[in-house]
Protein backbone atom coordinates (compact mmCIF):
# COMPACT_ATOMS: atom_id res chain seq x y z
CA UNK A 1 0.00 0.00 0.00
CA UNK A 2 1.30 3.23 -1.36
CA UNK A 3 2.37 6.33 1.71
CA UNK A 4 -1.18 8.02 -0.01
CA UNK A 5 -3.55 5.27 0.13
CA UNK A 6 -2.34 4.03 4.12
CA UNK A 7 -2.99 7.56 5.30
CA UNK A 8 -6.09 7.44 3.68
CA UNK A 9 -7.14 3.71 5.45
CA UNK A 10 -5.77 5.30 8.60
CA UNK A 11 -7.63 8.18 8.57
CA UNK A 12 -11.38 6.76 7.92
CA UNK A 13 -10.61 4.51 10.74
CA UNK A 14 -9.34 6.65 13.18
CA UNK A 15 -12.10 9.09 12.52
CA UNK A 16 -15.46 6.78 13.50
CA UNK A 17 -12.75 6.76 16.93
CA UNK A 18 -12.39 10.43 17.32
CA UNK A 19 -16.28 11.01 15.79
CA UNK A 20 -16.86 8.64 18.81
CA UNK A 21 -14.92 9.97 21.63
CA UNK A 22 -16.66 13.81 20.78
CA UNK A 23 -20.03 12.24 20.55
CA UNK A 24 -21.31 14.06 22.98
CA UNK A 25 -19.97 17.62 21.85
CA UNK A 26 -21.29 16.21 18.33
CA UNK A 27 -24.66 15.39 20.35
CA UNK A 28 -25.74 18.82 20.52
CA UNK A 29 -29.49 18.74 19.83
CA UNK A 30 -29.48 15.13 19.24
CA UNK A 31 -30.69 13.68 22.49
CA UNK A 32 -32.69 12.11 24.68
CA UNK A 33 -32.75 8.64 25.75
CA UNK A 34 -30.15 5.44 26.48
CA UNK A 35 -29.27 2.71 24.65
CA UNK A 36 -30.88 -0.55 24.83
CA UNK A 37 -28.10 -2.35 24.12
CA UNK A 38 -28.94 -5.90 25.09
CA UNK A 39 -31.86 -6.95 22.71
CA UNK A 40 -29.47 -9.01 20.71
CA UNK A 41 -31.10 -12.39 19.40
CA UNK A 42 -27.66 -13.35 17.75
CA UNK A 43 -24.32 -14.04 18.93
CA UNK A 44 -21.10 -12.40 18.27
CA UNK A 45 -19.27 -14.31 15.76
CA UNK A 46 -17.14 -13.36 13.18
CA UNK A 47 -15.94 -14.47 9.54
CA UNK A 48 -14.74 -13.05 6.01
CA UNK A 49 -17.32 -10.79 4.52
CA UNK A 50 -19.50 -10.68 8.03
CA UNK A 51 -17.68 -8.38 10.02
CA UNK A 52 -18.25 -5.14 11.10
CA UNK A 53 -16.54 -1.58 10.53
CA UNK A 54 -13.95 -2.10 13.01
CA UNK A 55 -13.22 -5.79 11.12
CA UNK A 56 -12.99 -7.52 14.77
CA UNK A 57 -16.98 -8.61 14.86
CA UNK A 58 -20.47 -9.28 13.76
CA UNK A 59 -21.79 -6.56 11.53
CA UNK A 60 -24.07 -4.44 13.96
CA UNK A 61 -26.98 -2.45 13.67
CA UNK A 62 -28.96 -0.06 16.02
CA UNK A 63 -32.95 0.20 15.05
CA UNK A 64 -35.09 4.03 16.18
CA UNK A 65 -38.28 2.08 16.71
CA UNK A 66 -39.26 -1.28 18.20
CA UNK A 67 -41.14 -2.69 15.83
CA UNK A 68 -38.41 -2.52 13.22
CA UNK A 69 -36.31 -3.75 15.66
CA UNK A 70 -37.90 -6.63 15.94
CA UNK A 71 -38.43 -7.09 12.05
CA UNK A 72 -34.83 -6.66 11.98
CA UNK A 73 -34.21 -9.51 14.32
CA UNK A 74 -36.29 -11.85 12.35
CA UNK A 75 -34.70 -11.34 9.29
CA UNK A 76 -31.26 -11.99 10.61
CA UNK A 77 -32.33 -14.91 12.63
CA UNK A 78 -29.13 -17.49 11.87
CA UNK A 79 -26.92 -14.83 10.76
CA UNK A 80 -24.21 -13.21 12.42
CA UNK A 81 -25.77 -9.92 12.17
CA UNK A 82 -26.29 -8.19 15.72
CA UNK A 83 -29.64 -5.65 16.05
CA UNK A 84 -29.76 -3.55 18.55
CA UNK A 85 -33.36 -1.73 19.89
CA UNK A 86 -32.51 1.57 20.91
CA UNK A 87 -35.47 2.55 22.75
CA UNK A 88 -35.50 1.71 26.34
CA UNK A 89 -37.85 -0.57 27.94
CA UNK A 90 -41.25 1.17 28.80
CA UNK A 91 -40.98 4.12 26.38
CA UNK A 92 -43.01 5.06 23.33
CA UNK A 93 -40.95 4.89 20.54
CA UNK A 94 -42.73 8.55 19.53
CA UNK A 95 -42.23 11.71 22.03
CA UNK A 96 -39.06 11.20 23.81
CA UNK A 97 -35.68 12.55 22.99
CA UNK A 98 -32.30 10.47 23.49
CA UNK A 99 -29.27 11.48 25.29
CA UNK A 100 -25.89 11.63 24.21
CA UNK A 101 -25.26 7.82 24.27
CA UNK A 102 -27.17 6.94 21.52
CA UNK A 103 -25.41 9.50 19.03
CA UNK A 104 -22.23 7.20 20.31
CA UNK A 105 -24.08 3.80 19.36
CA UNK A 106 -25.22 5.66 16.13
CA UNK A 107 -21.83 6.32 15.02
CA UNK A 108 -20.31 3.47 16.46
CA UNK A 109 -22.63 0.90 14.66
CA UNK A 110 -22.24 -0.28 10.56
CA UNK A 111 -26.07 -0.04 10.20
CA UNK A 112 -28.73 2.70 11.57
CA UNK A 113 -32.37 1.44 10.94
CA UNK A 114 -34.45 4.23 10.96
CA UNK A 115 -38.69 5.03 10.34
CA UNK A 116 -37.53 7.79 7.32
CA UNK A 117 -37.69 11.44 7.43
CA UNK A 118 -39.73 13.49 9.78
CA UNK A 119 -41.40 11.41 12.25
CA UNK A 120 -38.39 10.67 14.86
CA UNK A 121 -37.10 14.27 14.59
CA UNK A 122 -33.67 12.90 16.78
CA UNK A 123 -32.90 10.32 14.35
CA UNK A 124 -33.24 13.10 11.74
CA UNK A 125 -30.21 15.23 13.40
CA UNK A 126 -28.27 12.11 13.93
CA UNK A 127 -28.93 11.21 10.42
CA UNK A 128 -28.00 14.71 9.22
CA UNK A 129 -24.76 14.38 12.06
CA UNK A 130 -23.58 11.54 10.06
CA UNK A 131 -23.79 13.20 6.63
CA UNK A 132 -22.12 16.21 7.95
CA UNK A 133 -18.95 13.86 9.86
CA UNK A 134 -18.83 11.59 6.62
CA UNK A 135 -19.67 9.00 8.87
CA UNK A 136 -20.41 5.86 6.89
CA UNK A 137 -22.77 3.84 8.96
CA UNK A 138 -25.11 2.29 6.51
CA UNK A 139 -28.81 3.84 6.39
CA UNK A 140 -31.70 1.96 6.02
CA UNK A 141 -34.73 3.64 5.69
CA UNK A 142 -37.87 1.08 6.41
CA UNK A 143 -40.45 3.56 5.35
CA UNK A 144 -38.74 3.48 1.32
CA UNK A 145 -41.47 2.82 -1.01
CA UNK A 146 -44.41 2.92 1.35
CA UNK A 147 -47.83 4.62 0.34
CA UNK A 148 -48.78 6.56 3.18
CA UNK A 149 -52.22 7.95 3.83
CA UNK A 150 -53.47 11.66 4.71
CA UNK A 151 -53.56 13.15 8.36
CA UNK A 152 -56.88 12.48 10.00
CA UNK A 153 -58.77 16.34 9.28
CA UNK A 154 -58.28 16.87 13.57
CA UNK A 155 -54.58 17.55 12.92
CA UNK A 156 -51.83 20.26 12.71
CA UNK A 157 -49.71 19.12 9.54
CA UNK A 158 -47.42 21.51 11.22
CA UNK A 159 -46.51 19.29 14.34
CA UNK A 160 -43.33 18.51 14.65
CA UNK A 161 -42.25 15.48 13.17
CA UNK A 162 -45.23 15.51 10.48
CA UNK A 163 -44.99 18.79 8.92
CA UNK A 164 -42.21 17.61 6.85
CA UNK A 165 -44.56 14.53 5.12
CA UNK A 166 -46.80 17.18 3.51
CA UNK A 167 -49.67 16.00 5.87
CA UNK A 168 -49.25 12.56 5.91
CA UNK A 169 -49.32 10.45 9.13
CA UNK A 170 -46.36 7.83 9.58
CA UNK A 171 -47.93 5.33 11.72
CA UNK A 172 -48.00 2.62 8.30
CA UNK A 173 -46.91 -0.42 9.76
CA UNK A 174 -49.93 -1.14 11.95
CA UNK A 175 -51.13 -2.13 8.44
CA UNK A 176 -49.62 -5.63 7.93
CA UNK A 177 -49.58 -5.21 3.97
CA UNK A 178 -47.78 -1.82 4.74
CA UNK A 179 -45.34 -3.49 6.94
CA UNK A 180 -44.25 -6.34 4.73
CA UNK A 181 -42.82 -3.43 2.09
CA UNK A 182 -40.42 -2.94 5.39
CA UNK A 183 -39.20 -5.63 6.37
CA UNK A 184 -38.19 -5.99 2.52
CA UNK A 185 -36.39 -2.55 3.07
CA UNK A 186 -34.82 -4.14 5.64
CA UNK A 187 -33.79 -6.99 3.68
CA UNK A 188 -32.03 -5.10 1.49
CA UNK A 189 -30.28 -2.93 3.64
CA UNK A 190 -29.13 -5.81 5.56
CA UNK A 191 -28.07 -7.55 2.04
CA UNK A 192 -25.86 -4.92 1.09
CA UNK A 193 -24.33 -4.77 4.35
CA UNK A 194 -23.49 -8.23 4.66
CA UNK A 195 -23.54 -9.65 0.75
CA UNK A 196 -22.60 -13.44 2.11
CA UNK A 197 -25.95 -13.45 3.67
CA UNK A 198 -28.40 -12.10 0.87
CA UNK A 199 -30.05 -15.59 0.51
CA UNK A 200 -30.43 -16.29 4.27
CA UNK A 201 -31.74 -12.73 4.63
CA UNK A 202 -34.42 -12.69 1.83
CA UNK A 203 -35.55 -16.51 2.95
CA UNK A 204 -36.09 -14.80 6.33
CA UNK A 205 -38.34 -12.47 5.35
CA UNK A 206 -40.20 -14.26 2.92
CA UNK A 207 -40.73 -16.24 5.81
CA UNK A 208 -41.99 -14.05 8.31
CA UNK A 209 -43.86 -12.03 5.43
CA UNK A 210 -46.00 -15.14 5.05
CA UNK A 211 -46.07 -16.74 8.03
CA UNK A 212 -46.50 -14.22 10.08
CA UNK A 213 -47.74 -10.45 8.82
CA UNK A 214 -50.07 -12.59 6.45
CA UNK A 215 -51.91 -14.21 9.03
CA UNK A 216 -52.30 -11.28 11.61
CA UNK A 217 -53.45 -9.66 8.35
CA UNK A 218 -56.24 -12.12 8.04
CA UNK A 219 -56.71 -12.37 12.07
CA UNK A 220 -57.62 -8.76 11.59
CA UNK A 221 -59.77 -8.48 9.10
CA UNK A 222 -61.89 -11.75 11.00
CA UNK A 223 -62.48 -9.53 13.78
CA UNK A 224 -63.53 -6.68 12.05
CA UNK A 225 -65.66 -8.26 9.66
CA UNK A 226 -67.54 -9.95 12.24
CA UNK A 227 -68.22 -6.71 14.45
CA UNK A 228 -71.93 -5.19 14.11
CA UNK A 229 -70.32 -1.73 14.78
CA UNK A 230 -67.23 -0.58 12.98
CA UNK A 231 -66.34 2.37 15.62
CA UNK A 232 -63.93 2.22 18.40
CA UNK A 233 -63.19 4.96 20.91
CA UNK A 234 -59.65 5.15 21.42
CA UNK A 235 -58.35 7.25 24.94
CA UNK A 236 -55.10 6.92 23.00
CA UNK A 237 -53.50 9.18 20.84
CA UNK A 238 -53.96 9.05 17.02
CA UNK A 239 -51.55 6.55 16.16
CA UNK A 240 -54.45 3.75 14.78
CA UNK A 241 -55.84 5.35 11.39
CA UNK A 242 -53.93 2.69 9.38
CA UNK A 243 -56.34 0.12 11.55
CA UNK A 244 -58.83 1.97 10.54
CA UNK A 245 -58.08 2.35 6.71
CA UNK A 246 -57.38 -1.15 6.32
CA UNK A 247 -60.64 -2.93 7.81
CA UNK A 248 -62.73 -0.13 7.06
CA UNK A 249 -63.88 0.92 10.35
CA UNK A 250 -63.42 4.28 12.45
CA UNK A 251 -60.87 4.62 14.81
CA UNK A 252 -61.56 7.36 17.28
CA UNK A 253 -58.35 9.29 19.24
CA UNK A 254 -59.48 11.07 22.54
CA UNK A 255 -55.77 12.78 21.84
CA UNK A 256 -55.96 14.55 18.35
CA UNK A 257 -52.45 14.91 17.63
CA UNK A 258 -49.59 11.98 16.77
CA UNK A 259 -47.75 12.38 20.35
CA UNK A 260 -48.57 9.96 22.54
CA UNK A 261 -47.82 12.98 25.47
CA UNK A 262 -50.76 15.34 23.61
CA UNK A 263 -53.36 17.08 25.62
CA UNK A 264 -56.37 16.01 26.21
CA UNK A 265 -58.88 19.28 25.90
CA UNK A 266 -62.52 19.59 27.25
CA UNK A 267 -64.01 19.60 23.87
CA UNK A 268 -62.41 15.88 23.53
CA UNK A 269 -63.74 14.57 26.24
CA UNK A 270 -67.29 15.84 25.28
CA UNK A 271 -66.50 14.46 22.03
CA UNK A 272 -65.76 11.25 23.42
CA UNK A 273 -69.09 11.10 25.07
CA UNK A 274 -70.79 11.69 22.24
CA UNK A 275 -69.28 9.28 20.13
CA UNK A 276 -70.04 6.45 23.04
CA UNK A 277 -73.81 7.42 23.63
CA UNK A 278 -74.26 7.42 19.64
CA UNK A 279 -72.92 3.90 19.13
CA UNK A 280 -73.83 2.11 22.55
CA UNK A 281 -70.38 1.78 23.22
CA UNK A 282 -69.32 -0.19 26.46
CA UNK A 283 -65.56 -0.60 26.48
CA UNK A 284 -63.04 1.64 25.37
CA UNK A 285 -59.59 1.73 24.17
CA UNK A 286 -56.16 2.87 26.04
CA UNK A 287 -53.24 3.30 25.06
CA UNK A 288 -50.46 1.32 27.17
CA UNK A 289 -47.69 3.70 26.95
CA UNK A 290 -50.21 6.55 27.93
CA UNK A 291 -52.11 8.25 30.81
CA UNK A 292 -55.13 6.41 32.33
CA UNK A 293 -56.67 9.77 33.40
CA UNK A 294 -59.16 10.41 30.36
CA UNK A 295 -60.12 6.52 30.07
CA UNK A 296 -61.16 6.98 34.29
CA UNK A 297 -62.84 10.61 33.44
CA UNK A 298 -64.90 8.61 30.67
CA UNK A 299 -65.40 5.14 32.98
CA UNK A 300 -66.81 7.68 35.71
CA UNK A 301 -69.16 10.21 33.44
CA UNK A 302 -70.19 7.55 30.61
CA UNK A 303 -72.14 4.35 30.37
CA UNK A 304 -68.22 2.86 29.91
CA UNK A 305 -67.53 -0.01 31.91
CA UNK A 306 -64.22 -0.39 30.98
CA UNK A 307 -60.94 0.33 29.62
CA UNK A 308 -58.89 -2.28 27.23
CA UNK A 309 -55.26 -1.99 26.03
CA UNK A 310 -53.99 -1.02 22.65
CA UNK A 311 -50.69 -0.46 21.67
CA UNK A 312 -48.84 0.56 17.73
CA UNK A 313 -46.22 -1.79 18.07
CA UNK A 314 -44.15 1.77 19.59
CA UNK A 315 -42.60 0.51 22.65
CA UNK A 316 -42.06 -2.45 25.07
CA UNK A 317 -42.70 -3.00 29.14
CA UNK A 318 -40.69 -5.06 31.12
CA UNK A 319 -42.86 -8.48 31.15
CA UNK A 320 -42.44 -8.16 27.53
CA UNK A 321 -39.19 -8.26 26.80
CA UNK A 322 -39.04 -11.18 29.59
CA UNK A 323 -41.32 -13.13 27.56
CA UNK A 324 -39.84 -12.11 23.97
CA UNK A 325 -42.70 -10.25 22.87
CA UNK A 326 -42.25 -8.81 19.34
CA UNK A 327 -44.81 -7.37 16.64
CA UNK A 328 -46.74 -10.95 16.55
CA UNK A 329 -47.11 -11.08 20.18
CA UNK A 330 -48.07 -7.96 20.85
CA UNK A 331 -51.07 -8.40 18.21
CA UNK A 332 -52.10 -11.50 19.59
CA UNK A 333 -52.19 -10.89 23.08
CA UNK A 334 -52.76 -6.60 23.47
CA UNK A 335 -54.43 -5.42 20.24
CA UNK A 336 -56.41 -8.30 18.94
CA UNK A 337 -58.42 -9.33 22.10
CA UNK A 338 -59.30 -5.50 22.89
CA UNK A 339 -60.26 -5.20 19.62
CA UNK A 340 -62.42 -7.80 19.83
CA UNK A 341 -64.43 -6.67 23.22
CA UNK A 342 -64.09 -2.76 21.98
CA UNK A 343 -66.05 -4.07 18.91
CA UNK A 344 -68.88 -6.38 20.93
CA UNK A 345 -67.74 -9.07 19.54
CA UNK A 346 -66.81 -10.75 22.56
CA UNK A 347 -67.23 -10.08 26.64
CA UNK A 348 -64.10 -9.36 28.09
CA UNK A 349 -63.93 -13.03 29.74
CA UNK A 350 -64.07 -14.58 26.92
CA UNK A 351 -61.67 -12.57 24.91
CA UNK A 352 -57.99 -13.27 25.54
CA UNK A 353 -56.11 -16.50 27.13
CA UNK A 354 -55.97 -17.40 30.72
CA UNK A 355 -56.57 -14.30 33.15
CA UNK A 356 -56.63 -11.79 30.03
CA UNK A 357 -59.16 -10.01 31.19
CA UNK A 358 -58.21 -10.03 34.81
CA UNK A 359 -55.17 -8.75 34.33
CA UNK A 360 -55.88 -5.63 31.50
CA UNK A 361 -59.51 -4.53 32.37
CA UNK A 362 -58.97 -0.93 33.89
CA UNK A 363 -55.45 -1.41 34.23
CA UNK A 364 -53.13 0.96 35.48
Amino acid sequence: MDDTKQSQSQYSISRRRVITAGAGLLATGLAGCTSNGGNNDTAPTSGSGNEGASGDGPAVTVASFFSFYDFARKVVDGTPIQVNNLVPTGLHGHGWEPNASVTKDIIEADAFLHVGPGFQPWADRAIQTLKDDNVDTQLIDVRKGVELVDLAATLDPEEEGVGKQQGKDPHFWLDPDRAKISVDNIADGFAKLVPDQESALRDNAETYKADVLERIDQDYQAIFDAADRNVVQLAAHNAFQYIGVKYDAKMVPLVTNLAASGDVKPSDIADAKEVIRKNNIKYIANGVFESRKPAKQLLNETQVEGYLPVTPYAGVRKDWVQNNWGYEEIAYNINMPTFEVVLGNKQPEAAGPGSWANEWMNFQ
